[in-house]
């Protein structure tokens, strides 16, 4: 990988999505009901290789790319989900997330603290002024989510993304990074 990046938490390694992961993350990504809100579920492990060499950037930081990360447990080395972190075109300073998690470690925590982590090292790490994301209003647990992590919700889009042969509305949320410092430093 051209630029490997691998931080902790307490109970999960975050670190750069290479080729070796497809299976691991075709078996959380390919359950159709789990992600029901996700913009991409792969079909076969042929998608996921593709995923991981023609669509997530092997660089951090470069305009209009994704990065992931996967979340692999400390404890036994299991990979359990991703992170992405895409880097806005035309905007150096703003960044745009997206966690999957399988669904075995839902309600866990572990989707918390892979962003609070992903949080700090967008804000205090590459220096990004503004994290957003964007979610169906119909997934309750990621909006009951990102709320607990002090996002706000920004806008509510009608019919605004084709996915899945449908047109569902979209919710964006934001969080600035003085706000995120100062939601940190109460919390410590």
């Amino acid at each position: 990988m051209a630029n490997y990046i691998g931080i902790n938490t307490e109970r999960l390694f975050l670190r750069s999505i290479k080729p070796d992961d497809a299976e691991a993350i075709f078996k959380y990504r390919s359950d159709s009901i789990t992600n029901k809100y996700q913009g991409w579920i792969p079909k076969t492990i042929n998608d996921v290789h593709d995923f991981i060499e023609n669509k997530i950037s092997t660089s951090i930081d470069i305009n209009n790319t994704w990065y992931q990360f996967g979340i692999i447990l400390i404890e036994n080395l299991e990979f359990i989900g991703d992170v992405g972190i895409h880097f806005l075109d035309g905007d150096s300073k703003q960044v745009e997330l997206g966690c999957t998690l399988d669904r075995n470690y839902h309600g866990k925590g572990m989707a918390t603290e892979a962003l609070t982590r992903i949080l700090n090292y967008a804000f205090n790490d590459l220096d990004k002024h503004r994290a957003v994301t964007s979610i169906d209003p119909e997934n309750i647990k990621s909006i009951a989510l990102v709320e607990r992590l002090g996002f706000r919700k920004e806008v509510h889009f009608t019919e605004s993304i084709p996915m899945n042969l449908q047109w569902p509305d979209d919710l964006y949320y934001s969080i600035l990074k003085e706000e995120w410092i100062c939601r940190e430093r109460t919390n410590a």
